[in-house]
């Protein structure tokens, strides 16, 4: 090696090393930049959570036309087409051959074909004829349009209350007065009523259109809050303007998912909440104003048909009582960029454990799953003990019956099998099998077992009194 080539080497090194560094810092400026220029996107993403596509006003009823606004959304409620069974609940997809009558090509699975006897806890009534189990909410007017149930029932308005997108419906029929177009649907008949709606459940029954605040669309449950807060001493309640915002997160599920009946001949959907939440309140109350949904075909009990109770049930368990709501878990918070929205693909949290539950359990997704199961399997067991026992109850009310046999209490013995039905009806058509409120709902099924079996002891001749 030559002396130049020699002192020249030194020399390459320096620009070798100044040009990487060079380069490297550089690189570091350009993405030091990008993520400058990334963290103010998702800022001003952050800031401006959706984009004034189209124009929404209190008449606008289509979700088709706020999803151009709310895409993100949208995408999500479309997805409540979809049908996944879980091991106690959820629908299973069932092709069907369409006929003129009904087109549904697919449908859930027949709760009655899973489980007979509860052709005979509603012998005589519609229930007995077509119960399926229920599908997300892409479905809920679809099938209340073509279940079997309206073939040999003439149902009237009123079911459009919680089945359909009402919210503009009633303020057409009331000239801008939701109570009065409320008053008006209710008496119509099913099919004259099915002509003024269009859509299943939407974003304007649950979203002011400009403030995209929540509010409550639904006459029943503003009615309904306003008798239960008369009950606890609150009066002149106006659930829109007191609710808090995590309640109005359960309120607006509590719309459409709970117990209630028809009033008079107007049809009038009434809340039984005057005295109170709890099945015994509601059972009160219905004793109170002598009201029977049918008398029973093989007893002649005066029975009751507990709806979809998911909100007063919610309301005795653990979940209310920390102040989680219903949409915490069944339309959990997710974040898409740096936006944070509620998940509108409404289902079970089971289908949806680490956003639904691993936000506040931090267990793993196999041991929360195995504890939901366990609590819904022993609910499950409690359910069979009560059915095995008012269908006892029913054959020997039967049996006296057709006997004339005048030893026994034939009244007092229908007398329980009304509260026994209804108490296990309660449980039955909640749709979280004991979940939202264990111990309530197998303090329900235990009083249910009871009332059946002190019916029997009435028809025995044993003299025994409603606790």
């Amino acid at each position: 090696m030559t002396e130049a080539s020699s002192a020249s080497a030194p020399r390459r090194r320096t620009f070798t090393i100044i040009g990487v560094t060079a380069l490297v810092t550089a690189l570091a400026a350009i993405g030091g930049a990008a993520l400058l220029v990334n963290i103010f996107e998702r800022k001003v993403e952050a800031r401006n959570p959706f984009y004034r596509v189209v124009a929404l006003s209190d008449t606008t009823e289509a979700p088709m036309i706020w999803g151009k606004n709310f895409p993100l959304q949208y995408d999500g409620y479309t997805r409540t087409v979809d049908q996944v069974r879980t091991r106690f609940g959820g629908s299973e997809a069932l092709p069907r051959t369409p006929t003129q009558v009904d087109p549904r090509s697919v449908v859930a699975q027949s709760r009655l074909e899973e489980d007979p006897r509860l052709k005979t806890m509603w012998a005589g009534y519609a229930f007995a004829v077509d119960f399926r189990e229920e599908r997300g909410h892409a479905y809920m007017l679809e099938d209340q349009t073509f279940t079997e149930r309206q073939r040999v029932a003439k149902q009237p308005g009123t079911c459009m209350h919680c089945h359909a997108s009402v919210y503009v419906p009633y303020m057409k029929l009331g000239n801008g007065d939701l109570i009065k177009g409320f008053e008006k649907m209710n008496p119509m008949p099913y099919s004259e009523a099915r002509q003024l709606v269009t859509h299943p459940v939407a974003c304007i029954d649950c979203h002011d259109p400009q403030t995209m605040q929540l509010r409550i669309t639904r006459p029943g449950f503003i009615e309904g809050m306003r008798s239960l807060k008369v009950s606890q001493g609150v009066k002149d309640y106006d659930v829109n303007k007191m609710a808090t915002r995590q309640e109005m997160r359960a309120f607006v599920c509590g719309q459409c998912h709970v117990e209630y009946y028809f009033k008079g001949p107007e049809k009038r959907l009434v809340y039984p909440w005057a005295k109170g939440l709890k099945v015994d309140s509601i059972m009160a109350y219905y004793d109170e104003q002598k009201f029977k949904d049918w008398t029973h075909a093989e007893s002649g009990a005066e029975a009751l048909k507990a709806q979809h109770p998911e909100f007063e049930m919610w309301n005795q368990g653990i979940h209310a009582r920390s102040g989680v709501a219903c949409a915490d878990c069944h339309m959990p918070y997710k974040r898409e960029g740096a936006l944070k929205i509620s998940d509108h693909h409404v289902r079970s949290p089971l289908l949806n454990i680490d956003r639904a539950c691993q936000t506040c359990h931090h267990w793993p997704e196999q041991e929360l799953k195995a504890r939901v199961e366990t609590i819904q399997e022993r609910t499950f067991e409690l359910r069979n003990l009560a059915m095995e026992a008012l269908v006892d109850l029913i054959d020997d009310i039967k049996s006296v019956h057709a006997a004339n046999n005048t030893g026994g209490d034939l009244a007092s013995a229908r007398n329980f099998q009304r509260r026994a039905q209804f108490l296990l009806d309660f449980v039955e058509a909640e749709n979280s099998t004991g979940f939202h409120a264990p111990q309530e709902a197998a303090r329900i099924l235990g009083q249910s077992i009871d009332y059946s079996r002190r019916g029997q002891m009435a028809l025995r001749g044993q003299r025994v009194s409603i606790k």
